[in-house]
């Protein structure tokens, strides 16, 4: 499958979020949303993300932003690190990599000499039209909250 386009329609989906409901994309027209997808709860790099965005998520709020973080942990692993990190946003079970595959975040990563593939840390800033305006690839954590606040601001 083909990365998504800047200026064009972000692809659309449907995941179950950490509250035992479901998320749609779609249904989330009207609203700036964040999408910001990570490898796995619980570890270093992605508790330190997740924290950043927490801080931030009142200035988010205030610009009109949604934050939803992705990854393939099940509902029951999400809602145990959203509980334990204190996070005022939903994360989404991306099990199946419905998600990860339409944003093109599945990679081929290298750990202790073995290849394997894994979700590369990216995140999608999609206006409220539903388009998608800015995506980060390779996304080193410290600071990355914040830019990605900046480029919500100036929507």
């Amino acid at each position: 499958m083909s990365a998504p386009q800047l200026g064009r329609a972000a692809p659309d989906f449907s995941l179950p979020d950490s509250s035992g409901g479901a998320f749609r994309l779609k249904d989330a027209r009207g609203e700036i949303v964040v999408l910001y997808f990570y490898p796995r709860n619980n570890t270093p790099g992605c508790t330190l993300e997740g924290q950043q965005f927490q801080q931030l998520l009142p200035a988010f709020r205030r610009a009109g932003a949604r934050i939803y973080g992705i990854s393939r942990d099940s509902v029951a692993s999400h809602r145990r690190f959203c509980e334990q990190q204190g996070f005022g946003f939903e994360l989404l079970a991306d099990e199946d990599e419905t998600a990860c595959r339409r944003y093109d975040v599945i990679r081929e990563k290298h750990m202790y000499g073995r290849k394997h593939l894994g979700v590369e840390r990216s995140t999608f800033l999609i206006d409220a039209r539903g388009v998608l305006r800015q995506e980060w690839r390779k996304v080193r954590v410290d600071g990355h909250a914040k830019a990605v606040l900046e480029a919500v601001k100036a929507l």
